[in-house]
This record gives C-alpha cells, structure tokens and sequence, in this order.
C-alpha cells in the first residue's frame, strides 16, 4: 500500500491504531529531517507498522524501498544487557548485587554499592573516564575495565541518568566476562552469555551519502575517544567527584 501525504509518499502497511505514525514520517520526510526512513513497530509478535519513504541518497535518486539495508547505533549495548539478563535468568547474576560481587577491583573509588542494575540502567555514574588514556585505548578491553574500575563516580549512582555511549559495554560486559570467563563478542559460543556469530560483510545504506560497508570486525576509526564529558554543573553533582578536577 501506498499513500501521499504532505507531499511524501510513504509505502508499506499500518494498523488503523497507529496511522499518526504513517503521517510523521511523510512530515518528517518533508520538513528535510530525514532524506529517506523506515519505521517498524511490532506489538508483542504482531508487526503493527511496516514503512518507509523517502531517498537513500542526498541527490534523491534512489527510492527507499522494502528490502534498503541501513546501519544502526548502539546495537551493542541492548544485545550486552540481554546477555547479562539471560544470566539473571539462570540465577548467575543479580541485578541488586553489588559490582564488586563478581568484579571485586571496581569496589575503588566510592563504588562498592553501586550494583548491577545501575550498570544496565546508566545510573553508575561512570559515562568517562576523567584522566586522558592513551590512543586506540577504547580499542583495548583491559585498559577500558581498569581505567572504570579505577574511576570515582560523576554522581551518586542511582541518583540520575547519564547515557553510557562509550562504557556501557565495557561495563556490562565486564561482569559478564567475570561471571563465565567469556566476554561479548568471543568467537566461541556458549551455553551461558552471548557470543558474536560472524557477520557477513555487506553494503549498507546511508541518507546522507554513499554506501558503506559494516562487518563484524574492529571499528575502522583508530581515534582515540573522548576520556571525558563536560564537568557537571554545581547544581547537578553531589558528593562525588573524580579527584583531579
């Protein structure tokens, strides 16, 4: 089915319920916020939205069809959590346990209560790591884990949210690694945690530009990361704070 509004041609099916979403895309697509999207929801297992207007390239010669491949953002840390999750499920793992159960070094700096669920929920205080590291040091899991066990909290952990964009599978994964010996993304699989299968190598698409390819392997960038966000504000820390500062 296809069907013009404001301008976008949005294809694809849509329960009833939920044709306000048929119409942001078309607005989104004409307002120039997205060359070309697709937008899938299901409810429980039923697929209650299946769409998808649009480019997949900024001089708008390429329609978004059915089948366009698109790279996603953080995929990582949903299939870390369930990993972890699935070893809550057998009872390896307790999400009110504190961190340092199964990880004892990152009891350091003011952290020994912070537990299991603020890791998951990106309430552990732990975004950055304040002192600079050295390059390619995100590319180096060792490194990673001691720098965050050594790490004092940006704030009370549990007292708010901050997205873990750099951490969260070092984190998470850590305590996994702990808890059966392997880490997310060993190449052997297990009976316990998850392990990364190979992925085929394959073009993607991207709005904004050409193609690009994604595979299983390390990331091509060799920048080092961002050790440190912004200092928080008075207002928004509490009584911890990364010594150094």
């Amino acid at each position: 089915m296809r069907a013009t509004m404001s301008g976008a041609e949005v294809r694809g099916r849509c329960a009833p319920t939920f044709e306000s979403l048929r119409r942001a895309l078309a607005d989104s697509i004409d307002a120039g916020r997205e060359v070309g999207a697709a937008l899938s929801v299901y409810v429980g297992q039923e697929s209650v939205v299946d769409l998808w207007a649009g480019h997949r390239d900024a001089a708008k010669t390429r329609p978004w069809d059915e089948n366009t491949i698109v790279n996603l953002y953080s995929v990582g840390k949903a299939i870390t959590a369930v990993c972890a999750l699935r070893l809550v499920e057998d009872g390896s793992l307790d999400l009110d346990a504190p961190v340092s159960r199964y990880w004892p070094e990152f009891g350091q700096g003011g952290k020994d209560r912070v537990s299991v669920r603020h890791l998951l929920t990106h309430q552990a205080g732990l975004p950055a790591v304040f002192r600079e590291l050295p390059p390619g040091a995100v590319l180096q899991w060792e490194v990673m884990t001691e720098a965050l066990a050594a790490q004092e909290p940006w704030w009370n952990p549990g007292d708010g949210h901050g997205y873990h964009v750099n951490t969260y599978g070092f984190l998470v994964g850590e305590v996994i690694r702990r808890v059966t010996g392997k880490r997310p993304g060993s190449p052997s699989p297990g009976s316990r945690g998850c392990a990364r299968p190979p992925i085929e190598t394959r073009r993607i698409s991207r709005g904004r530009g050409s193609s690009t390819r994604a595979s299983g392997g390390p990331p091509r960038s060799r920048r080092p990361m961002a050790t440190a966000p912004p200092a928080p504000s008075r207002g928004s820390t509490r009584r911890w704070r990364p010594t150094g500062r």
